[in-house]
Parts: C-alpha cells; structure tokens; sequence
C-alpha cells in the first residue's frame, strides 16, 4: 500500500514520479516500493535517467492443483508479512510479468505493462523492437501439489489460429515455450517414450492395448526400436488419438480393470515407478484417461538446480514439487487430460511432434562466482540463479535487456544503476530492472541470499 505522504501528493507529482508524463524519469521511494536517483527539477530540460529498481507487486493464483498455505512457497512469497492469515486456498503459481492475466503492477494504479509502454527504452532498443515494445518473457514460482493436466502450448501459427478462433479459451496469439528450474525435487512427463518401452507398455498392459486397438497395437509392436521418422510418428499418433478419445464409459472401465489387476499383483512383485506413479494419478483423477495416457510419456524427476525446457507442441504435465518457471509470455494451453478444465482433445492429439527423445536436463553454466545460468533455446528468456554465500558480493554488468529479480532466501543489499543507497532485499521481493542497468548484490545475513532473475536470451542480446 503506498504511504500516506504519496497518496496525498498532487497527481502530477505522482505521474512523474512513475514515469507516466511522457518523458524517462526517476522515481523517488514515496512509499511506492520504487528505487532510483533522487528526483529532478519539474523544469529540469535534460531528461532524468531511467530508474534502477522497481519493485513489483505480483499476483498468486489459486489453480486447484497448488499446495494449500504454510505449505505453499507461492504463498509464502506473496503473502510475506502477512501476520496470524489462515488463508487455506491453494497457492498455485506467483506470476511476475505483464500478461493481462495477472499483471504485475509498480502501485496500485500502475501496471507494469503500462509503465513499459510509457518507457520503451527501459526494455532495450532490439527488445522492445522484436516483441512489439512489451515484455517477452513470463516468469513464475510454482507449488504443485497434484498432478497438472496433461497438455501442449502451440507454436506461433497455431496459436494465432486458435486466439483468432476461440479467445475466451485461448487469450493471446503468442507460442508459449517453457523452462522448469526445480528448486525441491520435482516430478513431471515429458514427451513420447521411446519405441521399445511403448512396445512393452502394448505387451504388459492389456487396459491400454484394449483402448488403443488391436489394428494400431500391432502396428506398433511390428516397428523396427532402430527406425525412425514418419513411419513411427504416424503409428504414435494413431495409437495415442484412438486412447485419447475413448469413451468416458470404456476409459472408466479399463481403469478400474487396471487398479485390480495392480493390487493383485503387487501382492507377488515391486510395481514399475510408471504403474506407482498411474496408481497415484487415478487416486487425484478417478477415471480420467490422462491416467492411461501416463503410459504413453516420460518419466522425469528433477533434483534441485536441474531444469526441463519444453518446446512448442510437446506433451507434458507437472506432477508434484516446486519450481521456478520460464516462459513466452502467452498462457496459450491445450488440454486433453488430468484437468476439471476445457479439454481440446482433437486439437492436442493433431499438433503433437510426436518425437520420441527423452527430454534434456539442463544442469546450469557457472556465468561468473555465485551465478549458474539456464540457456534454452529459444530467444525470450533465460533464467540465472545467483547463490552468495554470507558475506559475499556480485555484480551484474548491465545488458541491453529488461531483468526481473526474485529474492528466494536470505537477506542482503541491491543496488543498481545510478542510485546512491543500496536497498534491503528479503524473502519474496521482486524488481524489475530496465535494460543496460548494472545490479550489485551483498548478502547481509547470516543465511545465504538465493535470488532468481529472469532476462532475454543473452545469445539474442549480443
């Protein structure tokens, strides 16, 4: 809430202090949780200089699958300083960015998309050239509590079409690639398994090959492991649509065939981590064939510091743990399972690769003492985490793009660009920090200070 002294100031006062009067401007404290040089002169002919720091209000969202308060690290994010809240919904995701979804504001009446807009050079020339003068990239803490649906983000073309189509269901036009940085261990599914597990899945799971087939089982089971291309993508797709749009009735039934024959068995041997794992999801999601489709995907655990990237019309669905998440900035998400939402069934089943390769784990780059960089491959974002032991100082050379900073743990001092005083980060303060700003950070506590930022692919910045 801003203090009373900005709330009582002259509205000019107020515009020009957020940089809404047309000209590039500094911001004062006033309460606003900016940080920049001290004001200039209202007459002042030379054009004050871009802020520093702005510190941002963000949003939770309260999807269903999120981790319940105390036990939410979006909760306690957003909610820090919160005193004696009850506050048991789900705190799914914390989104820190500009999409008209949940966009992050520097005051109450101030998104930051509207300041960007106001402020194009705060996002660097090529930035603000390429992405149409808005942020493009959306950033997030996640706290996954059960199973995401099984879904795909669509490229750019696919996209237009389905916004242009149906907007209430698909809000933007834009693709929507994604990062995961697991920050505990994080579970997920990711892309199609290879050709021989989905032979042994058609071989040892009777509900699945009852569902998919006889003529498109044997299809399957008669593929060479050693070839590849169109041949096995065509046969995958054929399978997977024919399980995806079985009938409530005959998925119903094959699950509760599956549960069965599972108990039994498990009486005799040590269930496969893939069967644990469908026991698991039915217990969130009773008959829901995205309990089947688990069969058809990879398996992935995350350790913390590792990370999955997630292109363009792949199938994925989170499962348990917490992560930080980078995207396009587009919400842009076809369903086809695990989910009380809108389910687009023929429209996933028709966009998928289809490729069969185990999804990459990205491990990091050290980038300089204290800071691992996250590089995927396309050019909205990358992700950095900085880890300084107490004590210990770094400093972020300025870039010719925008940055958002998430401090995670730990204390210490901020500085940046031209201000004369540092400023006290802590726990669940969030900056945007314009383009071409240096950042230096000093942890003050005994506790490390672990802070995430969020930027534009340095391979498209140099």
């Amino acid at each position: 809430m801003a203090s009373s002294t900005a709330a009582s100031a002259p509205a000019s006062t107020l515009e020009r202090r957020l940089c809404l009067g047309g000209r590039r401007g500094g911001m004062g404290l006033g309460g606003l949780g900016l940080l920049a040089p001290p004001d200039v002169a209202v007459d002042d002919p030379a054009p004050p200089e871009m802020p520093g720091l702005l510190r941002l209000r963000c949003a939770a969202q309260h999807y269903d699958w999120g981790r319940r308060g105390a036990d939410s690290l979006v909760a306690r994010l957003s909610r820090r300083g919160v005193v004696g809240d009850a506050d048991d919904r789900p705190f799914a995701e914390l989104w820190m960015g500009t999409h008209p979804a949940a966009p992050s504001s520097l005051a109450p009446d101030v998104s930051l998309r509207d300041w960007i807009a106001r402020n194009p050079a705060a996002l660097g020339r090529a930035v603000a050239a390429r992405w149409g003068g808005d942020l493009p990239f959306l950033f997030k803490v996640l706290s996954v509590a059960k199973a995401l649906s099984i879904q795909a983000h669509p490229d750019r073309e696919l996209a237009a079409a389905l916004h242009a189509r149906r907007p209430a269901t698909y809000r933007d036009g834009n693709h929507k690639p994604e990062m995961a940085v697991a920050i505990t261990e994080f579970h997920a599914l990711c892309g199609f398994a290879a050709t021989k597990e989905l032979k042994e899945v058609l071989r040892t799971v009777p509900e699945v090959q009852e569902l998919v087939g006889k003529e498109e089982s044997s299809k399957l089971l008669s593929v060479k492991e050693q070839d590849g291309g169109i041949g096995v993508r065509s046969y995958l797709k054929s399978a997977f649509t024919k399980l995806m749009v079985a009938s409530e009735e005959a998925v119903s039934e094959a699950i509760s065939k599956l549960k069965s024959r599972l108990s039994g068995e498990s009486k005799v041997r040590t269930l496969t981590k893939k069967e644990q794992l469908v026991l698991s999801l039915e217990k969130q999601y009773p008959g829901d064939v995205g309990v089947l489709a688990a069969f058809f995907l990879n398996y992935v655990k995350l350790s913390p510091g590792e990370a999955l990237y997630v292109g363009s019309n792949e199938p994925h669905a989170y499962l348990s743990g917490e992560c930080i998440e980078c995207m396009a900035t587009s919400d842009n998400v076809v369903r086809a399972g695990l989910t009380p939402k809108y389910r687009d069934v023929q429209t996933l089943c028709s966009m998928l690769t289809y490729n069969q390769t185990f999804p990459e784990v990205l491990r990091g780059v050290p980038v300089q003492p204290y800071v691992t960089r996250y590089t995927p491959s396309t050019d909205e974002f990358e992700v950095d985490l900085y880890l300084l032991p107490p004590g210990k100082s770094v400093t972020m050379s300025p870039v010719p793009g925008p940055s958002i900073f998430l401090v995670m743990t730990g204390e210490g001092d901020i500085q940046a660009g031209s201000m004369l005083d540092s400023a006290k980060a802590k726990e669940g303060d969030i900056y945007f920090v314009p383009a071409h700003t240096e950042v230096k950070l000093h942890t003050s506590g005994p506790r490390s200070l672990q802070l995430y930022r969020s930027g534009v692919n340095s391979r498209f910045l140099s």
